[in-house]
């Protein structure tokens, strides 16, 4: 049965259960003494550590004995939806003392059921008064705590029932939105999973892990037991010390749930399409747990809103004839929980007005003050319907085992004394707190004629679709590949073609006959590139989408249909066009990237669409930590006037300059500027080198502009002084830091190798680094953690950077440690082992870094700029 405690809302709850057991065992010698005692009901403790609650109340001739156990969906693990609730089923299938409970039970006259919820699972019978009657319940309880068989065919049996109950809710259109609204509100709790479980894991569900989890959970250390009613203490006592106390306290340590949920940032919906009659609203938010202060106000304010006919929702949807019915509650759980509010709404057609409405009272609350009527007759309703409870043995003993399982029983009184002293000042803070539009999960009920789920077909047997396969011809295997410098130095072409081309060729057999191609294509100067510093940027990928013969969809399509992939990019007076294509296929493609290159299309609607997805980009960067902390650093280190083309926008300029470009200047800096006079072409793979002149040289053939190409000199400027800034990014959970400095250092300087394999050992990309070990491994107070080191191959620009990401109330331990690793780093220099480490590790991933095809065009294209080979590795590497 899943069990909810608001008399609206019983109409989720589904099954009746039924119960039964007994338990011969050694009575505990130690005589209890009362551990705590609240307004006449005493807590004991046993050895073992069960819980016991005695509330005598000679009022009525009954006694309620209820077994609670501290295990419900929110225990659940992957694989085990449900179990919780099966196991309920399953403990009234009998012992080998009491193999008939529901029975026994019925041939007492007892009043029985189990029910199953979020945080526990509770059994209960109320008999008639009398010695034999309390100690059959007591005995009961104990043995099928630990005594029930759990039998293959008794979960073969049951599975039909409880699927029955399954299907029984999904017929109730509230329950099923109810489910998947807390589903949408919750991405890590459990109190997102409904307790009835998944279909498929309780159909499904091994009957061995389904005793491992009773196992696990139904011990004396997780449970509590509760009898109220008209019995003897001292009688009551005897009888659990006998029938419990022998029961041994569990080796295992239970786990605990631990997981919390997020803070929702933004309002979410689930809208439900089924066979129905009525339209159905809800709107849930997240709260606090029942143990928390403001759970009471939460209530009250519930009520306020709720309660018919003077409630607030009643007032603005029902007597407005926006909906039929209104209803509402905060659920009580162990962890945070939902205030939730929903309406029944006439049609289709009403639900927007009436979802206006629904949300303009609950989260507007705050705008009409609570009126001292209001507040007293809601906490009045509320106190009222606890007092009947109070008096009632059997429903206080359930309250009772819901409260603990919260927390502890004594929130029961703890809650009534919060509930009176809620003012009207605490009900408009909490709904000015909670009742907010990020924190609302929305649900929709819209019926439909007929249904329209899409059925997930079941996973065929994996043998059928394997046994006797064979495939199909093989791929082209490529050949073994010596990727030492020198060997591959010998293997590689390198000419120059007319008028502008210096070609770079590796021919090697492939894998599939694939070839890889790296164009770059360089224009401009200093003075030319000024004005088109962001359009230049947007260059590459403009072009890329259309030509003048082939529109962007027909030049994905030609891609496509060659088994081609094409990747664009550049930077100020840079195109580079990357190409992965067969063997085959290898001249028709580098025909069409020849179009992109010579015959771009300039098409204003495709211009217009890539233009918005660059400026939507961007635009969620701008708050984000990791841009902000390196665009400052970036422009702190190179500072610049703004009129330079070396100058660094601020995020914000950058944004208003891809606002601000037009496809105008884009054509224009292609008409004027882009020639083919400085093109490197870089190719590695499966072909045929004396065919590749006649497919390149059309690229550059007959193409050349006014504006000569020089390239832009670059500098470091070490004369910047070291500091410190904060950057506050409000909302965001991660704090990084980038530091660095600025270094006159070529790649070729005697300087650079040394200090290179330096900064290795110093936080080189791994864990074994010594900002690795000491930051990440031993202070955990980074995720990620680098140190670089970077050389301009022609100009004398380089920097030595550190990056870490850390959790904002980390920030100035992790400074402390990166400051206090630097100095020793600087001061008492590395050790002969971290230097051996380090050697080995830097040739050993350059090397495979050249067995990878992309990155070894990608490394010839610039030995043809900065005109090197691979000699040069293998000197450095040397």
């Amino acid at each position: 049965m899943i069990y909810a405690r608001e008399t609206w809302i019983r109409f989720v709850v589904f099954l009746l259960a039924l119960t039964g057991g007994a338990l011969n065992s050694m009575a505990q010698e130690t005589r209890l003494e009362p551990v705590t005692e609240v307004e006449g009901i005493t807590e004991y403790r046993l050895d073992n550590g069960l819980r016991i609650l005695l509330f005598p109340d000679p009022s009525k001739p009954t006694v309620t004995v209820n077994m609670t156990v501290f295990v419900g969906s929110r225990h659940e693990g992957y694989g085990e939806a449900g179990m919780a609730h099966l196991l309920e089923h399953m403990l009234f299938k009998g012992t080998t003392i009491n193999p008939e409970i529901p029975k026994s039970l019925q041939d007492r006259g007892a009043q029985f059921n189990g029910t199953t919820w979020v945080d526990r699972t509770n059994y209960y019978e109320t008999l008639p008064s009398s010695e034999d009657n309390l100690k059959f319940a007591i005995g009961l309880e104990a043995d099928r705590l630990v005594n029930s068989l759990i039998r293959g065919e008794d979960l073969a049996s049951e599975m039909t029932v409880v699927r029955n109950e399954f299907e029984n809710r999904e017929n109730s259109p509230f329950g099923v939105l109810i489910q998947r609204m807390q589903a949408v509100a919750y991405e890590w709790h459990n109190y997102g999973k409904v307790t009835i479980g998944n279909q498929s894991d309780i159909e499904r569900v091994p009957i061995t892990n389904l005793r491992d989890f009773y196992r696990k959970h139904y011990q004396p250390d997780n449970a509590m037991l509760i009898v109220a009613g008209q019995f003897d203490t001292e009688q009551a006592l005897g009888l659990i010390v006998e029938k419990f106390g022998s029961i041994p306290r569990p080796e295992r340590q239970l786990d605990r749930t631990y997981t919390e949920e997020p803070a929702q940032d933004g309002e979410r919906q689930v809208v439900l399409r089924r066979v129905g009659d009525v339209c159905l609203i809800g709107a849930a938010y997240h709260i606090p747990a029942s143990s928390h202060p403001d759970f009471a106000a939460l209530r009250v304010l519930n009520n306020i809103l709720t309660t018919e006919p003077t409630g607030r929702l009643h007032n603005a949807l029902v007597k407005q004839g926006k909906a039929a019915a209104q209803f509402g509650t905060a659920f009580a759980y162990h962890d945070p929980g939902l205030c939730l509010f929903a309406a029944m709404v006439p049609g289709e057609e009403a639900l927007p007005d009436a979802q206006a409405a629904l949300l303009e009272v609950v989260e507007g609350f705050s705008a009409s003050p609570v009126t001292e009527d209001e507040l007293e007759r809601a906490k009045e309703e509320i106190l009222a319907a606890r007092e009947l409870e109070a008096a009632d043995s059997q429903s206080l003993a359930i309250s009772l085992s819901d409260w603990a399982a919260q927390g502890d029983w004594r929130l029961f009184f703890v809650y009534r004394d919060q509930l009176e002293a809620v003012t009207a000042e605490d009900v408009e803070r909490v709904a000015a707190h909670y009742l907010r539009r990020n924190n609302r999960t929305l649900g929709l009920f819209v019926p439909t004629e007929k249904a329209e789920r899409v059925a997930i077909p079941t996973a065929p047997r994996i043998e059928t679709l394997v046994d006797g396969y064979t495939g199909r011809e093989r791929v082209a295997e490529g050949e073994a590949f010596d990727p030492a410098p020198l060997a591959i130095e010998e293997r590689v072409i390198r000419r120059e073609l007319d008028p502008g081309i210096q070609l770079a060729l590796l021919p090697k057999r492939t894998r599939g006959e694939m070839v890889q191609v790296q164009v770059s294509v360089r224009y401009g100067n200093e003075s030319s590139l000024g004005p088109y510093v962001v359009a230049g940027e947007m260059l590459p990928d403009v072009m890329a989408r259309g030509t003048e013969q082939l529109d962007y969809a027909s030049l994905q399509q030609a891609l496509t249909r060659n088994r081609a992939e094409l990747s664009a990019s550049g930077q100020r007076g840079l195109l580079v066009y990357s190409l992965q294509v067969p063997r085959a296929k290898l001249g028709e493609t580098f025909e069409l990237l020849r179009q992109i290159i010579r015959e771009p299309r300039f098409d204003r609607e495709e211009f217009d669409i890539y233009k918005t997805q660059v400026v939507a980009g961007f635009e969620s960067r701008i708050s984000d930590p990791q841009s902000i902390a390196g665009r400052t650093f970036t422009r702190t280190m190179a500072p610049m006037p703004a009129d330079d083309i070396r100058y660094v926008p601020t995020l914000e300029e950058q944004l208003q300059r891809y606002r601000e470009v037009t496809l105008e200047q884009i054509v224009e800096l292609y008409r004027t500027q882009v020639d083919g006079q400085h093109i490197e072409v870089a190719i590695v793979g499966d072909f045929d080198p004396e065919s590749i002149d006649a497919i390149v040289a059309p690229l550059a053939a007959d193409w050349s502009g006014p504006v000569a190409y020089d390239r832009i000199p670059e500098q470091a400027d070490e004369s910047i002084e070291g500091g410190e800034t904060i950057i506050r990014t409000p909302d965001k959970a991660n704090a990084v830091l980038v530091s660095g400095f600025n270094l006159a250092l070529r790649d070729t300087d005697d300087d650079y190798l040394p200090l290179y394999v330096a900064t290795y050992v110093f936080g080189g990309g791994s864990f074994a680094s010594r900002l690795g070990e000491r930051v990440r491994q031993t202070e955990g107070l980074s995720y990620g953690i680098f140190a670089s080191l970077s050389a301009h191959p022609i100009d004398p620009r380089g920097r030595l950077s550190i990056s870490a990401i850390t959790n904002p109330m980390n920030k100035d331990r992790l400074i402390e440690v990166v400051r206090e690793e630097l100095v020793n780093w600087v001061e008492q220099g590395i050790t002969q082992e971290e230097l051996d480490r380090a050697k080995q590790g830097i040739l050993q991933a350059s090397q495979l870094g050249r067995t990878d095809d992309r990155s070894l065009t990608g490394d010839l294209a610039r030995q043809l700029f900065v005109g090197r080979s691979f000699e040069e590795v293998a000197r450095q590497e040397q």
